[in-house]
């Protein structure tokens, strides 16, 4: 059985925890479309990162607008109702991507102190953090 290379979504789920970006391997990122039949995923994982848009297209946070931070939530919530079989991890991993200005360092910081966490987690620090009294 050949090793399975460490970075990349296997067919046998791993902890998000124990998953590597690519760029924290010195690898470049990839986008969904640059994966390779060889890569180890399933026609299943093949199928839904087909489904998702490339990251580059969804919507920036910078935490500025006062409903700006639900926008945000809904988009991905969608996501997650539009591919029911999407991991949270491939969602997480990308939200470096989609925070700007402000909402940037405080994901960072946020990151640095807690780690890797799942999508309901960052939705309900988002939430406390950027939601005014009528929203909590």
């Amino acid at each position: 059985m050949k090793p399975q290379p460490q970075g990349h979504v296997m067919d046998n789920p791993y902890h998000p925890d124990d998953i590597k970006p690519d760029s924290m391997l010195g690898n470049k990122a990839r986008s969904p479309s640059q994966y390779q039949d060889g890569d180890n995923m399933s026609y299943s994982q093949k199928e839904a990162l087909k489904q998702l848009p490339e990251a580059s297209s969804w919507p920036k946070f910078s935490g500025r607008g006062e409903y700006e931070h639900m926008e945000h939530i809904d988009y991905i919530d969608g996501l997650f109702m539009d591919v029911p079989s999407i991991p949270d991890y491939w969602i997480t991993a990308r939200l470096n991507t989609e925070f700007k200005c402000h909402a940037s360092i405080w994901y960072t910081e946020m990151k640095e102190i807690h780690g890797r966490r799942n999508w309901p987690w960052w939705k309900s620090q988002i939430i406390q953090k950027y939601s005014n009294g009528t929203w909590i």
